[in-house]
Protein backbone atom coordinates (compact mmCIF):
# COMPACT_ATOMS: atom_id res chain seq x y z
CA UNK A 1 0.00 0.00 0.00
CA UNK A 2 1.85 3.34 -0.90
CA UNK A 3 1.76 5.88 1.71
CA UNK A 4 -1.16 8.00 -0.01
CA UNK A 5 -3.46 5.28 0.37
CA UNK A 6 -2.06 4.46 3.83
CA UNK A 7 -2.99 8.35 4.79
CA UNK A 8 -6.72 7.83 3.37
CA UNK A 9 -7.38 4.99 4.91
CA UNK A 10 -6.02 5.99 8.55
CA UNK A 11 -8.09 9.22 7.97
CA UNK A 12 -11.31 7.10 7.57
CA UNK A 13 -9.97 5.42 11.02
CA UNK A 14 -9.22 8.42 12.75
CA UNK A 15 -12.79 9.75 11.76
CA UNK A 16 -14.53 6.41 13.03
CA UNK A 17 -12.33 6.48 16.02
CA UNK A 18 -13.09 10.62 16.41
CA UNK A 19 -9.02 11.29 17.07
CA UNK A 20 -9.14 14.87 16.19
CA UNK A 21 -5.68 15.75 16.36
CA UNK A 22 -4.56 12.75 13.78
CA UNK A 23 -6.91 13.63 11.61
CA UNK A 24 -6.17 17.22 11.51
CA UNK A 25 -2.33 15.87 10.61
CA UNK A 26 -3.39 13.38 8.03
CA UNK A 27 -5.93 15.62 6.78
CA UNK A 28 -2.86 18.10 6.61
CA UNK A 29 -0.65 15.66 4.76
CA UNK A 30 -3.25 14.19 2.85
CA UNK A 31 -3.49 18.47 1.26
CA UNK A 32 -0.05 18.36 0.90
CA UNK A 33 0.51 15.36 -0.96
CA UNK A 34 -2.22 16.55 -3.48
CA UNK A 35 -0.77 19.71 -3.73
CA UNK A 36 2.46 17.43 -4.77
CA UNK A 37 0.03 16.23 -7.57
CA UNK A 38 -1.39 19.03 -9.04
CA UNK A 39 2.40 20.62 -9.82
CA UNK A 40 3.68 17.40 -11.26
CA UNK A 41 -0.25 17.59 -13.38
CA UNK A 42 1.31 20.67 -15.15
CA UNK A 43 4.18 18.75 -16.69
CA UNK A 44 2.27 15.65 -17.72
CA UNK A 45 0.88 12.73 -15.88
CA UNK A 46 -0.81 14.09 -12.23
CA UNK A 47 0.52 11.25 -10.11
CA UNK A 48 3.32 11.39 -7.97
CA UNK A 49 5.90 8.64 -7.24
CA UNK A 50 6.22 6.88 -3.67
CA UNK A 51 9.71 8.97 -3.89
CA UNK A 52 8.21 12.31 -3.82
CA UNK A 53 5.63 11.21 -1.24
CA UNK A 54 8.10 10.57 0.94
CA UNK A 55 9.62 14.26 0.19
CA UNK A 56 6.53 15.36 1.21
CA UNK A 57 6.38 14.03 4.38
CA UNK A 58 9.94 14.48 4.88
CA UNK A 59 9.48 18.63 4.46
CA UNK A 60 6.54 18.12 7.06
CA UNK A 61 8.79 16.55 9.49
CA UNK A 62 11.37 19.13 9.00
CA UNK A 63 8.67 22.13 9.18
CA UNK A 64 7.60 20.38 12.56
CA UNK A 65 11.07 20.13 13.85
CA UNK A 66 11.75 23.27 12.96
CA UNK A 67 8.49 24.09 14.67
CA UNK A 68 9.53 22.44 18.13
CA UNK A 69 12.78 24.32 18.23
CA UNK A 70 11.38 27.78 17.63
CA UNK A 71 8.74 26.96 20.47
CA UNK A 72 11.28 25.74 23.20
CA UNK A 73 13.20 28.48 22.92
CA UNK A 74 9.96 30.80 23.77
CA UNK A 75 8.89 28.88 26.24
CA UNK A 76 6.19 27.32 24.84
CA UNK A 77 6.37 23.83 25.44
CA UNK A 78 2.58 23.18 25.46
CA UNK A 79 2.87 24.28 21.20
CA UNK A 80 6.06 22.04 21.27
CA UNK A 81 4.35 18.89 22.57
CA UNK A 82 1.77 18.93 20.32
CA UNK A 83 4.52 19.71 17.07
CA UNK A 84 6.42 16.84 18.87
CA UNK A 85 3.03 14.42 18.27
CA UNK A 86 2.41 15.49 14.95
CA UNK A 87 5.88 14.85 13.96
CA UNK A 88 5.51 11.21 15.74
CA UNK A 89 2.15 10.56 13.26
CA UNK A 90 4.26 12.49 10.13
CA UNK A 91 7.26 9.41 11.44
CA UNK A 92 4.57 6.56 10.89
CA UNK A 93 4.57 6.66 7.47
CA UNK A 94 8.35 7.91 6.94
CA UNK A 95 10.60 4.74 5.62
CA UNK A 96 12.76 3.97 8.43
CA UNK A 97 15.81 6.39 8.10
CA UNK A 98 19.69 5.66 8.17
CA UNK A 99 21.28 6.20 11.55
CA UNK A 100 24.51 8.47 12.32
CA UNK A 101 26.51 5.30 11.46
CA UNK A 102 25.46 4.33 8.72
CA UNK A 103 25.37 7.66 7.60
CA UNK A 104 29.02 8.01 8.05
CA UNK A 105 30.36 4.23 6.09
CA UNK A 106 28.42 5.97 3.18
CA UNK A 107 29.68 9.83 3.37
CA UNK A 108 33.41 8.07 3.86
CA UNK A 109 32.91 5.95 0.99
CA UNK A 110 31.52 8.85 -0.97
CA UNK A 111 34.71 10.88 0.12
CA UNK A 112 36.95 7.64 -0.93
CA UNK A 113 35.34 8.05 -4.14
CA UNK A 114 35.38 11.38 -5.27
CA UNK A 115 38.95 11.77 -3.32
CA UNK A 116 37.74 14.75 -1.63
CA UNK A 117 40.26 15.73 0.73
CA UNK A 118 39.04 19.19 2.65
CA UNK A 119 36.08 21.58 3.07
CA UNK A 120 36.41 22.93 -0.44
CA UNK A 121 35.36 19.91 -1.57
CA UNK A 122 31.76 19.82 0.37
CA UNK A 123 29.55 21.07 -2.34
CA UNK A 124 30.54 18.17 -4.18
CA UNK A 125 30.83 15.97 -1.75
CA UNK A 126 26.93 16.50 -0.41
CA UNK A 127 26.10 16.82 -4.06
CA UNK A 128 26.54 13.37 -4.57
CA UNK A 129 25.14 12.20 -1.39
CA UNK A 130 21.82 14.20 -1.47
CA UNK A 131 21.04 12.13 -4.62
CA UNK A 132 22.14 9.02 -3.39
CA UNK A 133 20.60 9.29 -0.04
CA UNK A 134 16.76 11.24 -0.47
CA UNK A 135 14.22 10.04 1.49
CA UNK A 136 16.72 7.92 2.96
CA UNK A 137 18.71 10.16 5.98
CA UNK A 138 18.00 13.85 6.65
CA UNK A 139 19.61 16.61 5.09
CA UNK A 140 21.06 17.89 8.59
CA UNK A 141 22.68 14.65 9.91
CA UNK A 142 24.38 13.83 6.04
CA UNK A 143 25.56 17.82 6.25
CA UNK A 144 26.86 17.19 9.83
CA UNK A 145 28.75 14.10 9.34
CA UNK A 146 29.94 15.38 5.69
CA UNK A 147 31.89 18.38 7.70
CA UNK A 148 32.91 16.14 10.50
CA UNK A 149 34.72 13.69 7.75
CA UNK A 150 35.86 16.68 5.94
CA UNK A 151 37.23 18.75 8.44
CA UNK A 152 38.99 15.54 10.39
Amino acid sequence: MSIKQRILSDIKSAMKSKEKDTLRVLRSLKSKLMEKEISERKGGEGTITEEQAVDVLMKAAKQRKESIEQFEKGGRDDLAEAEKKELKIIHSYLPDLMDEEEVRRVVREKIDELNASGMQDMGKVMGALMDELKGKAEGSLISSVVKQELSG
